[in-house]
């Protein structure tokens, strides 16, 4: 099977040709019209980015490639980075020619560690990430490639030479952090023999004696790994990207955004949600219990965690999957079965309040307290395990517009007087 370089290189070409005959034959086709609502609303559900690897179908959720989420629970990290970039799952050599790739480009710069122990003892372990990253900006092989003077239509390349280095990387810098910011002693050095979940959870040094912690790990960077392109990471990324500001550069950016509550940080306020619960009431609640509680938490004017989803209607396939694993391995654990009890009450609660329009669980309801369940119960590190996903679609993303050659994001924008005269005319006719 031919490598990952090798397939994309079979394939970009046709698909700017097919995007540019596109543009010449339906450039001027409306795709989507935008309301005054949406335009100060964050430009919910306007149609106005491409975004090839991934798309959010209100009624199935995430799809990757044509492929349901779902069905891709039991795959490899590796294996979904090579489905969003191709389109296509490798075969067993494809995905150990990708492997081996990886492994050759695990090695951290020896700065990267100094950084990270020269900063403040509390620094927020999302600070410390990122910091990282964007102090790996002098290893950009785009940038000198740019700076070299490559063809645009080769931007592609250096782009992927970029972000196999970041992805081989991060899980090292990832687990460093964890054991540097918490006091867990000394770093433990990556096994280039082990797959991306089993040398993230080797190098955390957290102790898996039974492997349930690596097959979480697994599924957590699968089911994180991409969500389309107008989430605040991803969009902001190719936002950057689309400037040619390198990968180290725009994948930060994005991964700053990440760390909003609003975006990334859910799963950390939905496992703090849950052990105040379960203080409350001093052990797992009753349903009851459950219902009083989600009430309370609603008429303070707070919304309960882990519930409702800007695009979603049915229950989070991913949080569907992350269900199944803790009734299989974690049904023992207090926060688990908490978790479980949530999902047969919020739900029929959601449903009497009218402008709630999801009332079931997404991704972030359960994920926490299945991490817990292996001892990684510091919440403030749980963005950084999104990320160590995230990174893996924000790279296809960037990887693929840099090979369709989209052009710099820019949108116009308008002021307030110009909207009060806009609608003026709208309504003298």
């Amino acid at each position: 099977m031919p490598t990952i370089r090798e397939k994309l290189s079979e394939r970009i070409p046709k698909f700017r040709d097919e995007i540019k005959q596109m543009l010449v034959d339906h450039g001027d086709t409306v795709v989507s019209e935008v309301t005054m609502r949406q335009v100060y609303g964050g430009m919910r559900g306007v149609k106005g980015l491409f975004c090839n690897t991934s798309s959010v179908d209100p009624e199935k959720g995430l799809i990757i490639r044509g492929v349901p989420i779902h069905e891709l629970t039991d795959r490899l990290p590796e294996e979904i980075f090579y489905l969003l970039l191709s389109g296509e799952l490798p075969d067993e050599e494809g995905l150990r020619d990708l492997q081996k790739e990886i492994a050759e480009r695990k090695k951290v710069p020896g700065y990267v560690w100094d950084v990270l122990r020269a900063m403040p003892d509390d620094s927020h372990p999302m600070c410390m990430f990122n910091t990282a990253i964007l102090c790996m900006q002098k290893e950009s092989v785009f940038a000198h490639k740019y700076a070299e003077g490559i063809n645009k239509n080769e931007y592609w390349e250096p782009m992927l030479d970029d972000y196999l280095n970041i992805l081989a990387r991060l899980p090292g810098i990832a687990a460093y952090i964890y054991r540097l910011r918490f006091k867990k002693g000394d770093r433990i050095e990556t096994d280039l023999e082990l797959d991306m979940g089993t040398d993230y959870v080797h190098m955390l040094g957290l102790g898996d004696p039974n492997g349930e912690f690596t097959k979480l790990m697994r599924l957590y960077l699968v089911l994180h790994s991409d969500h389309e392109g107008g989430n605040v990471s991803a969009f902001t990324a190719h936002t950057v990207s689309s400037a040619l500001s390198d990968p180290y550069y725009s994948l930060s950016a994005g991964l700053n955004g990440l760390a909003g509550p609003l975006h990334g940080l859910a799963n950390q306020e939905c496992l703090c949600w849950i052990q105040d619960l379960i203080e409350k009431f001093g052990g797992v609640p009753s349903e009851k219990q459950v219902e009083e509680f989600a009430w309370e938490t609603m008429n303070s004017g707070r919304v309960i965690p882990g519930y409702g989803h800007a695009v979603l209607r049915v229950t989070d396939p991913r949080f569907t999957a992350f269900h199944e694993f803790g009734k299989q391995y974690c049904m023992d654990n207090p926060a688990f079965q908490t978790v479980d009890r949530l999902f047969n009450v919020v739900p029929g609660v959601l449903k009497q309040i009218e402008k709630i329009s999801d009332p079931w669980p997404n991704v972030d309801a359960a994920s926490g307290s299945l991490l817990c369940n292996y001892g990684l119960t510091e919440s403030n590190y749980y963005t950084v395990l999104f990320s160590v996903s995230r990174a893996m679609g924000i790279g296809a993303q960037n990887i693929l517009a840099r090979g369709f050659g989209l052009p710099i994001v820019r949108p116009k924008s308008v002021t307030l007087d110009w909207m009060r005269d806009f609608l003026a005319k709208k309504a003298n006719g």
